[in-house]
């Protein structure tokens, strides 16, 4: 009996359980949902051979960072697929072994080559696509567009009620600007299935950007309960409910989030969520006025010791940055700095000299200078959206900008800036600054 994956693609396997845990496993995994790892096992167990269940192991075990084990993975699919896999299978398996070894530039490229000749093959196609993708790393100022273009471009392959193209169609056209549209995508998607963390993700993020923070907050306190603490997004969903939290000016009610859900104590959520999560949510805190619990920055700052020591990752390089400003380690700061600096001379940072700008300007920052972090900020501003992530993250720079703007008494273009954020989306911090300017 043929068998086929969740979108009529043909897999060559013989064994009916594998092909029914395969398809059970990817509907994990693009989901973000517990149980796809033994769900992929047992696929692997019913027949050794199949080698796309060995590559979406491997791509679950790169997502967790866990380097050596998605290596191993990935080399076993390669040996079955050269000995029973269709071209298909084969190319799918060459994109994830490219993006497992770090080819990033090189798997973007064959990634969507792969995307034109099987669009329907959703997991390839993910990995351009969600804020740590391919496109979002790749140091484009234009990742946001290249992704609704990537989406609109094979939005025939997919039916309308196909819950993970939906989210992630709807999810790229939020962070592109059309976030009314977006908004409805993702609602829609979502509604197929509400076991989707990635769909609770992308809404979230939509309400953020629509202005709508307190639907945010119901959304994510109604529908958290229901998704294990084991899964990888619990803390960083969790984190958008904090930070709408904050945006209403509660400081108390968003650490309480952050102590029950964020903090590196409390969640098993990705190191580079926990590091960029924690580092945000705490600069904020300091950054509008409010304080900071003591101890909190030094259990952030253990938790990433062992993590990014290496400059060259701009996303996690920004946020590394702020940590070490933050808890007072110009040491740190300035050695990150300047290998960052060395990366841009030698042409090989993606991201570009806005990152090592955001280091230096947060290391002024927390030294109260105030003129010299504005200097620094303003000319590289709209060079920030290179690091990648999403707008939600990448707004503690622009906030950071703001606030020097304010203490400075740069006015005017405090002002302007506001009001540029407050035609955007509403947003209740923005409207009490920009009334205490006027004032």
């Amino acid at each position: 009996m043929a068998h086929h994956d969740r979108r009529g693609l043909p897999l060559s396997t013989r064994s009916d359980r594998a092909a029914e845990r395969y398809r059970a496993g990817i509907d994990l995994l693009l989901a973000a949902w517990p149980g796809a790892a033994e769900a992929l096992d047992a696929a692997i167990a019913a027949d050794p051979d199949f080698a796309l269940a060995h590559a979406a192991r491997a791509r679950l075990h790169a997502v967790r960072a866990e380097s050596a084990a998605a290596r191993t993975r990935i080399t076993a699919a390669a040996a079955c697929v050269a000995q029973r896999g269709t071209e298909r299978e084969r190319s799918h398996v060459a994109v994830l072994s490219l993006a497992i070894d770090g080819q990033s530039e090189a798997a973007l490229a064959r990634a969507l080559a792969h995307a034109e000749s099987w669009p329907r093959d959703a997991l390839i196609l993910s990995l351009p696509l969600g804020a740590f993708g391919l496109l979002a790393f790749s140091g484009r100022p234009d990742h946001d567009q290249a992704r609704v273009d990537l989406c609109e471009h094979h939005a025939h392959a997919y039916a309308a009620d196909d819950w993970w193209f939906g989210v992630s169609r709807g999810w790229a056209h939020t962070e592109n600007g059309a976030v009314a549209r977006g908004r409805r995508l993702t609602e829609h998607g979502f509604a197929l299935r509400r076991e989707n963390a990635n769909g609770a993700h992308a809404l979230s993020h939509a309400l953020f950007e629509d202005g709508a923070g307190p639907e945010a907050e119901a959304l994510i306190a109604g529908w958290l309960p229901g998704y294990d603490r084991s899964g990888i997004l619990h803390g960083h969903i969790a984190w958008h409910a904090a930070l709408s939290v904050l945006e209403r000016g509660d400081s108390e009610g968003a650490l309480a989030i952050y102590a029950e859900h964020v903090r590196p104590a409390v969640t098993a959520g990705l190191s580079l969520n926990v590091i960029t999560d924690t580092v945000s949510l705490l600069w904020r805190l300091g950054a509008y006025g409010h304080d900071v619990p003591a101890g909190l920055w030094d259990e952030v700052r253990t938790y990433a010791g062992p993590y990014f020591a290496k400059a060259g990752f701009g996303f996690a390089d920004a946020h590394m940055g702020l940590l070490a400003a933050a808890t007072g380690d110009h040491a740190a700061a300035q050695a990150r700095i300047d290998a960052l600096t060395d990366l841009v001379e030698a042409g090989t940072l993606a991201a570009g000299p806005v990152v090592p700008a955001i280091c230096r300007a947060a290391l002024a920052f927390a030294d109260g200078d105030h003129a010299a972090c504005a200097r620094i900020l303003e000319p590289v501003a709209a060079e920030v959206v290179r690091i990648g992530g999403s707008g939600a993250q990448r707004e503690v720079v622009e906030d950071t900008l703001l606030v020097a703007l304010m203490r400075t008494g740069e006015t005017a273009k405090a002002r302007a800036l506001l009001d540029r954020r407050l035609h955007r989306r509403p947003s209740p911090r923005d409207a009490r600054w920009r009334a205490r300017l006027t004032a």
